[in-house]
């Protein structure tokens, strides 16, 4: 233990994160420990929820953190290869939970489905701690596999339907809702903004194993938590139908099964993106089936969401350099003073967690006034807000010369305008899908929206790839030559977009949207995608009416 006053800027922080979740830790078991059904109006099940999921992405936004540089750093990959597998890992995490939330809904259950999650999770970022001596030759490296495997199946049978079980704890029409979710939402970013520091800190100061040991530790506690709070979720997120033992062991053999597919495609990430390209395509193919076996304004809908949903990738594919390339890049060539480079990695749920309270007030604002922009402009709006981070850091480092480090001041720039970005895009989205959805294909819709988000984390790989070259390293002036093309980029695409909201507005038809056309209020769907790296998603239920 040093001596405090020897402690530098990285030391304070890891210590300042410890004593915030030390003080969350002592409000929730206070919480939970009350003899009354609810506290503070809302039923105590929420906060299991809640400690649950912050644990969860504690672990797994901690383990993130450290990932490109355990890539680079450890197995020895050059920069562009493990900007790849990053990209091709981080995708198949936002793949994965389709196969999970259809088993649980279909079979298991949510609350089965969590656990199982959890359990798989728990084992996975322990697997992470075995180092080995490392380098690409050393037989361990197929541990490290393994552990991406269990990470990406657990990832799927945990991430959608947790949230969905928070839903199921309040009636459909209990205006409570929009509060409940607002509290599990700050786990979400809680969680993953002091598991980054956390796990970050210790992986970088003391070594790999005791990082990723601190994000096992971390999902252990939240297994832990979500098993010892299954009195308090009021019997919801069971099986809809009895479900026989040897069913339900088939089930888990399935997701087993899964692990053992992962450990193949993470290691072939062009078959990744091969499948992602074939996959998506087929599920273009059949949504426009449907949609021209639709009435003309539920079909030019369906158009207008296909328009949404192609920005996607653009959009997710430059936001997701934060763990790849700009991770490296902070490592590199910031003046970080001291400050390990993976804690740079909070700074967007901690903006969150300021700013998205303030955009949930300027939309009210803006709406009862009649300016609210469209959702199509506001698509537009994030990604021009996108493209100008990327111009903000580029200028950043040309102000001080192609030698010295970058101000970290221009860090945390490119990091708001891409969370002022994400705010306008990822919860908006989220709630377009949700309302302009024919009610029969609404879990598809949902599911091309979760599956065009992957997609841009495999795109993300590929641009983090591109900066290191043909020798596969970074280098300064490549990666902000990529950063100023992809920076203007998102801005011409934004501006085009403002450009034709009109036409894309007329297209949603909202004058005569009625309830009955959509799917409002479908099971998971309340809940879907509120999670850190959507970290804006800041969840919003339309009231039945």
């Amino acid at each position: 233990m040093k001596d405090m006053a020897l402690w530098s800027e990285g030391d304070w922080i890891a210590a300042i994160a410890s004593c915030i979740l030390a003080l969350f830790l002592i409000v929730g078991a206070y919480a939970v420990t009350r003899k009354q059904p609810e506290v503070g109006g809302h039923p105590k099940g929420l906060y299991i929820l809640f400690f649950a999921e912050m644990w969860e992405r504690f672990s797994y936004y901690g383990m993130r953190a450290l990932l490109i540089f355990y890539l680079t750093q450890h197995w020895l990959f050059n920069d562009s290869a493990s900007n790849i597998v990053y990209g091709a890992y981080v995708s198949l995490v936002y793949i994965t939970p389709v196969l999970g939330g259809w088993l649980a809904d279909r079979y298991l259950g949510q609350r089965k489905a969590v656990a199982f999650g959890a359990v798989l999770l728990t084992f996975g970022h322990f697997l992470m701690a075995f180092e080995g001596t490392g380098g690409q030759n050393d037989p361990t490296i197929n541990v490290f596999w393994l552990a991406l495997s269990f990470i990406i199946v657990g990832s799927g049978f945990l991430k959608a339907n947790i949230s969905v079980i928070v839903g199921q704890l309040y009636p459909r029409t209990d205006v409570r809702r929009d509060g409940a979710y607002t509290i599990f939402y700050m786990g979400i970013n809680v969680g993953a903004a002091i598991g980054t520091i956390i796990a970050g800190y210790l992986g970088q100061t003391l070594g790999w194993s005791y990082g990723f040991g601190a994000a096992g530790v971390g999902m252990l506690l939240g297994l832990v938590v979500f098993v010892l709070g299954r009195p308090l979720l009021l019997g919801q997120g069971e099986p809809p139908k009895l479900l026989e033992k040897g069913r339900e062991y088939m089930l888990y053999g399935v997701g087993l099964v899964a692990v053992a597919v992962m450990w193949i495609l993470i290691q072939y990430q062009s078959v990744v993106g091969g499948l992602m390209l074939l996959s998506g395509v087929a599920l273009l193919a059949y949504v426009l089936f449907e949609a021209f076996k639709l009435e003309k304004e539920p079909r030019e809908r369906m158009f207008a969401i296909l328009f949404l949903i192609a920005l996607q990738p653009l959009f997710w594919g430059l936001f997701e350099q934060a763990g790849g390339s700009l991770n490296l890049f902070t490592d590199r060539y910031v003046d970080r003073q001291g400050v390990p480079a993976s804690l740079f990695q909070s700074i967007n749920p901690i903006y969150i967690i300021l700013l998205a309270p303030v955009f949930a007030g300027l939309w009210t604002f803006l709406g009862r006034r009649g300016l609210e922009p469209s959702t199509p402009a506001k698509f537009g709006l994030g990604l021009v807000q996108l493209g100008f981070g990327f111009l903000v850091l580029v200028w950043g480092a040309a102000s001080v010369g192609p030698e010295a480090l970058v101000p970290v001041i221009f860090l945390f720039g490119i990091y708001f305008f891409h969370t002022t970005g994400e705010l306008c895009l990822s919860p908006v989205g989220l709630s377009a899908m949700n309302r302009l959805a024919p009610r029969h294909l609404a879990s598809l819709i949902m599911g091309a929206w979760f599956f065009a988000t992957a997609g841009g984390n495999y795109v993300a790989g590929m641009i983090g790839a591109a900066t290191g070259g043909e020798s596969g390293e970074m280098t300064r002036g490549a990666t902000m030559d990529i950063y100023w093309t992809i920076g203007l980029i998102a801005i011409g695409v934004g501006i085009v977009v403002i450009v034709v909201s009109g036409l894309v507005k007329r297209l949603m038809h909202l004058d005569t949207l009625r309830d009955e056309d959509v799917g409002d209020d479908l099971e998971g769907q309340a809940g879907a995608g509120i999670e850190a790296q959507e970290a804006g998603i800041h969840p919003t239920t339309r009231p039945k009416g």
